[in-house]
Order: C-alpha cells, then structure tokens, then sequence
C-alpha cells in the first residue's frame, strides 16, 4: 500500500458531506412547513399605536382623548394603576366602552355615555402615574398603552 496514495485519497469524503447537507436541509424544511401547517406561533393581534391626550385641570381632574392613529377599540382598554376612584373626592372616572373612537373622541371622564370632556376624580396624587391597559380580545396578551403623571 502506497502512504501517497492514502493521504490523497479523498473519494469517500464529498458524498458523506452531499448526505449530510441534503438531510439538514429536509429537516429545516420539514419543520418550516410545519410551523405553517400548523399554526405555530399563532396570529398574535398587536396593542393599538394610538395618542392620548391627558388634559388636567387646576383640581388635578382629568379627562383623556384619544390624540391621534387609528381608529380605537375602547372595550379593550381598562384603566390601570393609578386611578384609585374609591378614594376620589370629585366626579369618578369612567372609560368609555365603544369601538371605532376616531382623533378627537373622549376616553375618559366623568360620564362614559356622553362626549362632553368633563373631567373627573383619578383619586391619584400629585406624582403618580395613570396608566390606560389595553388587552386582547382572547384575553391572552396585555399591554399599557397610555401613561401620565399626575402635575
């Protein structure tokens, strides 16, 4: 047996490297289609990318508008932390529950049946943050959408 020859010898080495290569790509393959097939990963329904407007008045009452985006879903919004209306000594604050508000329209006030900006009691001292949640429709996912400091 020649030494040249053995060390030179390399037939056996690109059809192993060719099997490899086409069984790692069946593989990636394989689990892309799938996550497809199967729904892996869901469809994941995103917050919303709205402005809110946080208007105060002298008493630290406060009315939130929606700024500006989309169109808003405010049944999906809840209010957060910060605003503590069982302490509150002024109107309490209720969150609007309809959908399709539009740049313009009342979040929050004194009264969730009508648009007319009166602002309300957070119950919230000066310093504190009010926070405005959003949640999906399956309840899955949870975001704040909105926050302001009480002046």
């Amino acid at each position: 047996m020649d030494l040249k020859q053995l060390f030179t010898d390399d037939d056996a080495v690109s059809p192993v490297i060719g099997v490899i290569l086409m069984v790692a790509i069946t593989v990636i393959l394989a689990a892309v289609i799938g996550a497809f097939v199967l729904n892996i990963g869901g469809n994941q329904e995103t917050a919303p990318q709205n402005q809110f407007d946080f208007q105060y008045n002298s008493t630290g009452n406060v009315t939130v508008s929606h700024g500006g985006g989309g169109t808003l879903d405010a049944t999906q919004l809840s209010l957060g932390n910060g605003w503590d209306n069982a302490s509150a000594t002024g109107p309490e604050c209720n969150l609007h529950s309809t959908s399709g508000l539009s740049a313009g329209d009342t979040i929050v006030d004194n009264d969730a049946d009508d648009d007319t900006r009166t602002p309300c009691d957070p119950g919230a001292d000066s310093g504190e943050t009010l926070e405005i949640t959003w949640t999906s429709n399956s309840g899955e996912n949870s975001q704040i959408v909105a926050d302001s400091t009480v002046p």
